[in-house]
């Protein structure tokens, strides 16, 4: 991860979302009751290039990227779901709780250790989050039955090209800005509680994104993207630097995300994905901090894949980082930036996609088996932004994507993605021939593509939704 300031001077601006760094933290060693525990620009440097995209990009490329990445906000499932919840019915409410409490017993595992972060004033921890320290071969991945008895792989080499200049450990969550870390042999895992489950629009469905409804209007689906896509070879793998702020997000139903989506299929109902970035979503984590996060699928979302470790699929091998844990600092506005790199590529000797993040900091690998193209390679690679637009009022959101400010605005106001690269055949890191640039919504959330020999290829996107130009 990286601070870059101004070209003229830096200073590492004083984060104003995260607070509590002095503060004292407390470990506790007893794993407590699943069931009762509820708590929770001008870049001056750069000899820029802009590239000119042409906005008349073929039909199909478009109907293909807004398909694979949509569904309807307001799904029937969702609205009965909520219906039925206005109405108290104890027996309902009971069945209810016993599916949590069960899901929750899934969910979470064991722990070794315990580590929860709390501010000497409130003692309350800054993100409510609990850190558990599971049996690294004991976690959520080990639930499936092709890895039942088995232990994390381990790494595997790193893409050609890769400037690997030996792993460097960082802080860049909450929770491990206590000193407190998880012992040898175990993996930190955000341990998910009853109120999480209670926020969901649909218990069943908890962790996993919504049922893939296949909407050609990009009008009517919801969702708002801005991305830079490449397409037409053969891809197995891709990284990125990632800007990193904290958009306001107007409701619990909605969420702002910046991620990487490796991609193969027909856009159907046999869609693969392997998705890494940032999110901010109330609904899933109750708060508004940006959270490192993964996801992935074997069928359009429908009955396979989740979010982070919420379900047996992804293998986490690193001891310190906790996926759905709170990411800090965050950029601010003619302030310090700071970004997070992520590297995800097909490991050619087991076929095994692993994520990197940083200096050679591995998180863990999603098995080949889990997947039906993705065994092979990605046939596309998307980098950018997406949020919900559930038109509260009627009215377009004011959820930000980004910086919540329109690409135009340049470094240290619009967040950007950097240094565009992608894994080939060849398992080398290759730079992009052809980004093509894409916003289903550009009065409301825009993107604009360039090139230089400081940052490679990148973009930077963004904005504010609901605006006098985007009603």
């Amino acid at each position: 991860m990286e601070f870059l300031g101004r070209a003229s001077s830096w200073r590492k601006p004083r984060n104003k979302i995260f607070g509590y760094r002095t503060g004292q933290y407390q470990c506790t060693q007893k794993q407590t009751d699943f069931a009762e525990d509820t708590t929770q620009g001008n870049f001056s440097n750069m000899a820029s290039s802009w590239c000119k995209i042409s906005p008349i990009i073929p039909i199909f490329v478009f109907l293909l990227l807004v398909s694979s990445l949509v569904c309807p906000v307001q799904s029937s499932e969702h609205s009965e779901e909520r219906a039925a919840n206005q109405t108290f019915r104890p027996e309902e409410e009971l069945q209810k709780l016993k599916l949590i409490r069960s899901r929750l017993r899934k969910i979470n595992k064991p722990a070794v250790k315990t580590i929860q972060a709390f501010d000497p004033v409130s003692k309350y921890s800054p993100d409510g989050d609990f850190i558990d320290c599971v049996v690294s071969h004991l976690q959520p991945a080990f639930d499936h039955p092709l890895l039942k008895g088995k232990k994390p792989l381990y790494p595997p080499d790193r893409p050609k090209g890769h400037n690997q200049m030996g792993v460097v450990e960082e802080n860049f969550q909450l929770w491990s800005m206590s000193g407190e870390s998880c012992p040898e042999g175990t993996i930190p895992v955000r341990r998910t509680t009853e109120q999480d489950m209670l926020r969901a629009s649909s218990v069943r469905r908890f962790g996993r994104k919504p049922r893939k409804y296949v909407r050609r209007d990009s009008s009517s689906d919801g969702h708002e993207h801005a991305v830079g896509y490449v397409s037409g070879e053969q891809y197995y793998g891709a990284k990125a630097s990632i800007n990193v702020w904290a958009p306001r997000v107007a409701n619990q139903y909605e969420f702002s995300l910046s991620q990487m989506w490796v991609i193969s299929g027909s856009f159907g109902d046999d869609l693969n994905t392997i998705e890494a970035g940032w999110q901010v979503s109330p609904e899933l984590y109750g708060d508004n901090y940006p959270r490192f996060f993964t996801y992935w699928t074997s069928d359009a979302y429908q009955a396979t894949g989740c979010y982070n470790l919420l379900c047996s699929g992804f293998v986490q091998t690193n001891t310190k980082i906790a996926i759905g844990a709170a990411i800090s600092p965050t950029s601010s506005y003619e302030g310090g930036q700071f970004d997070i790199s992520l590297l995800v590529w097909k490991d050619p000797k087991h076929g095994n996609w692993w994520l990197e993040f940083g200096s050679g900091v591995l998180v863990g690998y999603w098995p080949s088996f889990l997947f039906t193209h993705l065994q092979d390679h990605a046939s596309m690679v998307q980098f950018g932004g997406e949020v919900v637009n559930s038109r509260p009022d009627g009215f377009h959101t004011s959820t930000q994507m980004g910086s919540g400010h329109l690409a135009g605005e340049g470094f240290g106001k619009a967040s950007y993605f950097r240094n565009l690269q992608v894994v080939d055949w060849d398992n080398s890191l290759v730079p992009l021939s052809n980004l093509r640039v894409l916003a289903d919504h550009p009065s409301c959330y825009d993107i604009q593509g360039g090139i230089n020999n400081v940052w490679g290829n990148y973009f930077y996107y963004g904005g504010p939704g609901r605006n006098v130009e985007c009603p």
